[in-house]
């Protein structure tokens, strides 16, 4: 009676096959988690505002970490900015909005309001906590809001995280951009409205 062995090469195609499977599995598991978490600028669940330059603003109030903001009751030019606490575009220009902020300070008033459902992991209901976290882990110098009604976003988020509206004191939309938008950006924008 004779016990047949397997062959050497059966049971490295064997193996062979077995590790192309386990690594072809590792990279659609790896895209699938990186696309879920790492959301574009551009994916909005919310549709865009209609809002252009020229525009009256629309009023909005919310309870920051500073006090209350309510539009209606400044007078100086306003800067928003719709963020998502998941967003890297938003976490990278925490720094430019912070330096704004300085410079800015007494001449325009600035709000930074959470637009996203989304927490800051990219798939969670968005929580004060997660807003919290948010502004200190970025050392945030402006106000900002936790909306968990995205009333704010609803009104003013045009195609992408983050937002920034820059609002005259007469309440009319001046200016308005998605995404990193540089400081000298910003800054002219501000300019052109003080």
């Amino acid at each position: 009676m004779s016990t047949r062995k397997t062959s050497s090469p059966d049971r490295r195609k064997l193996i062979m096959y077995g590790s192309l499977v386990a690594v072809v599995v590792a990279i659609v598991v790896a895209v699938g988690w990186s696309s879920r978490v790492q959301k574009a600028a551009t994916d909005v669940p919310i549709s865009d505002s209609k809002l252009k330059v020229g525009d009256t603003a629309p009023a909005f109030a919310i309870a920051t970490n500073a006090g209350n903001f309510d539009l209606a009751q400044v007078s100086t030019p306003v800067l928003l900015e719709v963020f998502a606490t998941w967003c890297p575009h938003c976490q990278r220009e925490t720094s430019v909005l912070n330096d704004v902020a300085s410079k800015y300070a007494g001449k325009v008033a600035m709000v930074a309001v959470s637009g996203s459902p989304y927490g800051v992991d990219g798939s969670s209901p968005e929580t004060q906590n997660d807003v919290n976290g948010f502004s200190e882990h970025f050392a945030v110098r402006y106000p900002v809001a936790f909306d968990p009604n995205l009333k704010v976003a609803q009104l003013y988020l045009k195609s992408g995280f983050p937002t920034l509206v820059l609002i005259d004191k007469n309440k009319k939309i001046a200016w308005m951009k998605s995404g990193e938008i540089p400081e000298t950006d910003i800054a002219a924008a501000i300019k052109n409205v003080l």
